[in-house]
Formats: C-alpha cells, sequence, structure tokens
C-alpha cells in the first residue's frame, strides 16, 4: 500500500513515502534562504527552484523509504491551493511518475492534508487513525487561517476563515516594519520569550464577533503607527522583546480564544491545530493550557509536519485510497484556489 507523494505548494519541494500509515520518509528542500533578501516568496523563482530540485527530492525519498517505484501502489501530489507555478510542478511531474509506473494518482487538497498532520505521531512517525474522533481543528500558518470541523474522517465544515492577513502574514507584515528578516515569525517568537506580553497593548480583531472568522490587518496597521509614533522601541533591546511579546500574546488569545468557543459550541471533545504558525512555542503553550482547563483533548502536529510537506499528503492519498478507492485522471490540471 505504499504511496509516493510530492508538495509543491509554494516555496518548499518535498517528497515523502508513507507504508500503511507509517511515514518512510519525508524530505524536505526549503527555499527560505532564495526568497529571504525579498522579503517574501518570489513566485517564479520557486517555480524554477521545485523544477530543479523535485527529481533529486523524489530520488531521495525512495532511497530513504528503500523501496523501488514498482512496489507502489499510488502516487499524490498536492493539486491545490497554491502557487500556479509552483503547483504545476509537483502534479506534473506525479503525473508523468503515475503514468510510468502505471499506478493511480491522487490529487490532494493541501489543507485537508494539514487537518490529517495532528493524527500522524511517533518515532518512526505512523498515523494513528484507529484513535481519531471528532474535533474542531485550527490551521494556522502563512497564508491561511481557519477553524474547520471534523466530523469523521474525509467529512468536515469550514467554520471560518481570514477576512484579509492571515495569522502568519501578520507576523511576517509586522517582522518587516520592525526591522526583522523574512520570515519574521519564528524571529518574533525567539525575542517574544524574553520580553512582557503586556507591555502594549493592541485591538484584539473580531475577538468578540460571534462568528468564527479571523482577521489580523487591523493589528498590523496599529502596529504600523505605534511605530510611527513611537520610533525608538525598535533600537531599544528590551522594549523591542516587549513588543514582539505585546504582538505574538494578541495574535496568540484570539487563535485560542476563537478555537476554544467553536468547541464548546459544537460539543466536541478534541481539538487539533496544524499549519506553520502552529510551532510557535506560545501558541502550543496556551491552547494546550486552555483545553487543559476546559476538558479538551489536544492534538498539535509535529513541528516537522506543521511546514509545507509531502508526508501530509502521503498519509492523506494512502487513507483516501484505503477508504474511497477513487483515483484522479493522469492528465488533471493544477487548481490553485481549491477551497476547502
Amino acid at each position: 500500500m505504499a504511496v509516493l507523494a510530492f508538495e509543491t505548494s509554494c516555496d518548499e519541494t518535498s517528497a515523502a513515502v508513507v507504508d500503511r500509515g507509517r511515514l518512510l520518509s519525508n524530505v524536505v528542500s526549503s527555499q527560505i534562504r532564495l526568497h529571504a533578501e525579498y522579503g517574501g516568496v518570489v513566485p517564479e523563482l520557486a517555480a524554477r527552484e521545485h523544477l530543479r530540485n523535485i527529481i533529486p527530492v523524489a530520488r531521495a525519498a525512495l532511497h530513504q523509504a528503500q523501496i523501488e517505484p514498482g512496489a507502489l501502489s499510488g502516487i499524490a501530489a498536492t493539486q491545490g491551493p497554491g502557487l500556479p507555478g509552483a503547483l504545476l510542478i509537483g502534479v506534473k511531474a506525479a503525473q508523468a511518475f503515475a503514468y510510468a509506473v502505471r499506478r493511480p494518482f491522487f490529487g490532494i487538497q493541501h489543507h485537508e492534508a494539514h487537518l490529517y498532520s495532528p493524527w500522524i505521531a511517533g518515532q518512526p512517525q505512523q498515523a494513528d487513525f484507529a484513535h481519531f474522533e471528532p474535533n474542531v481543528s485550527l490551521i494556522v500558518s502563512g497564508g491561511h487561517t481557519m477553524l474547520v470541523h471534523v466530523q469523521e474522517e474525509l467529512k468536515h465544515t469550514l467554520l471560518g476563515s481570514t477576512v484579509d492577513d492571515a495569522a502568519g502574514e501578520c507576523f511576517d507584515k509586522i517582522g518587516k516594519l520592525i526591522g526583522l528578516p523574512y520570515p519574521a515569525g519564528p524571529q518574533i517568537d525567539r525575542l517574544a520569550e524574553e520580553g512582557n506580553p503586556s507591555a502594549y497593548e493592541f485591538p484584539r480583531p473580531m475577538l468578540k464577533e460571534a462568528n468564527d472568522d479571523f482577521s489580523f490587518s487591523g493589528l498590523k496597521t496599529s502596529v504600523r503607527y505605534f511605530l510611527r509614533d513611537h520610533p525608538q522601541i525598535v533600537s531599544a533591546s528590551q522594549s523591542l522583546r516587549d513588543l514582539c511579546a505585546s504582538v505574538q500574546s494578541t495574535i496568540v488569545e484570539v487563535l485560542v480564544t476563537k478555537t476554544l468557543r467553536a468547541a464548546k459550541r459544537l460539543q466536541v471533545g478534541c481539538i487539533t491545530s496544524s499549519g506553520g504558525v502552529s510551532c510557535n512555542r506560545a501558541l502550543r503553550r496556551q491552547l494546550s493550557a486552555a483545553c487543559q482547563d476546559s476538558g479538551f483533548k489536544l492534538r498539535i502536529a509535529d513541528p516537522a509536519l506543521c511546514t509545507d510537506n509531502a508526508g501530509m499528503i502521503a498519509v492523506l492519498a494512502e487513507r483516501k485510497m484505503q477508504l474511497q478507492g477513487y483515483a484522479g485522471p493522469l492528465d488533471g490540471d493544477i487548481l490553485p484556489n481549491w477551497s476547502l
């Protein structure tokens, strides 16, 4: 039942092999250094790097898994959403591979794969669907922030999403305002560990709104005006740490509060979280504490599975093979705007 999967939705070229829920390999080639000098991902450069890396990464994944192409049962790739040029490389490589080895192709929705990444755990990493239960899932990354009600395996409902900037995007844009390198999220996380989260007060966007949507562009604007009026903040090391801690506290409070509120309303017993921002230490601590206080089970994806990776794509593709058996056409197109 081994599946080879590709992930090229943005700026990571990744290939992975899974066999009966066990991740045999999960190779990721990151482009962060390439895009850092531009302050964000440049789509054309990302596509070129995917084209350069896709074959070496696939070979490395097969080598680490110690599996021959003929032993595979299926081939998968992220079909959307994502950058069109980037998606095209992964999807067409997977379809060509599937055609060559005469195996079915599975096009996977990137966010749906994130939904199941918290259920991959252990060493070696193994999908634990035997203990799967209905949950409210927080997917939070540089491009997306959303809440999803997962009623059962492969059945879910989107509750709410960002109406403007995603949480990770907000981190990066605020980081740029204060002079931090891209990506700024990890830098803010590091500085915030030594800062006072109560030092400065910023608005909590949509915190009191009776819906499950998010908005972070107002916070970014508030920080911009704050820095205009207090330019000395960025040159004072402790004040900068306090600013990072205050901004991070604001974002985390909104994420945790709205997630817990949705879980209580829907009367689920479990909360999950995934996506790159789920690596943030304050978010992990506060979400864990809130779930413990409210009696929710919590599953947060392993940090290696939070960012874009083919491991979660492979696991979901194999699960779809087991439960649905449906494969897509070998000439299916990319879906850059594919909604969850």
